[in-house]
């Protein structure tokens, strides 16, 4: 069997050390210094794998989609209907993993981010263009919107994950699942319905 080098399992350390500084202190007003000390490294080593803090943390947002990329791609091959593919798209948003307190205020943070450096903004737009393309793919058997429909339905999910970070409590997940599946269905349901003309005077 192969050895596996301690490099991946530093990285990995500070990684998930970095998931936990940021949930604890809900920003990224965090040093590298704290997230080597709760990885049980130095610092000079996490500079060394990672260089600055906003490079560990742009590594545990990619950490972050990958895990959430996995949960969707499970969900899509239990599918088989373009609807029980969307449903699986939306189960995989709301997974216990991607609502975990820390991994929510990573993704708060993420948000915040973005908004000033070029690489997380760059790595929030690849985000968004994967779940949009695979709800837009599926859309479009169902509905001549799914674009329109793509749009609001991603929003909702952001949303949701937005009130949590600003709320108390855990979340009821498949209370909110089932909030975006209703959106979907009243959309499918209006384009569905035929239009009434206009009674002449």
């Amino acid at each position: 069997m192969p050895k596996i080098g301690m490099e991946p399992i530093r990285r990995k350390a500070l990684i998930d050390a970095t998931i936990g500084e940021v949930g604890r202190v809900g920003s990224l007003d965090v040093t590298v210094g704290q997230i080597a000390k709760r990885a049980g490294m130095s610092s000079g080593l996490a500079h060394h794998y990672f260089g600055g803090k906003e490079q560990i943390f742009l590594a545990a947002m990619r950490e972050i989609l990958t895990r959430f990329g996995a949960h969707v791609r499970a969900e899509l091959e239990q599918a088989q209907t373009p609807m029980q593919r969307l449903n699986g798209i939306v189960a995989a948003s709301f997974h216990a993993d991607n609502f975990a307190p820390e991994v929510v205020a990573a993704w708060l943070t993420f948000y915040v981010q973005a908004q000033k450096s070029p690489d997380a903004r760059r790595l929030l737009r690849i985000y968004a263009r994967r779940l949009h393309s695979n709800l837009v793919f599926n859309l479009r058997p169902l509905s001549a919107r799914a674009d329109h429909i793509a749009q609001g339905m991603a929003s909702i999910i952001d949303g949701f994950y937005l009130r949590h970070a600003l709320q108390d409590g855990v979340p009821d997940r498949k209370a909110m699942q089932a909030l975006v599946m209703e959106y979907l269905e009243l959309q499918l349901a209006q384009e569905a319905r035929p239009s009434v003309p206009l009674a002449s005077g």
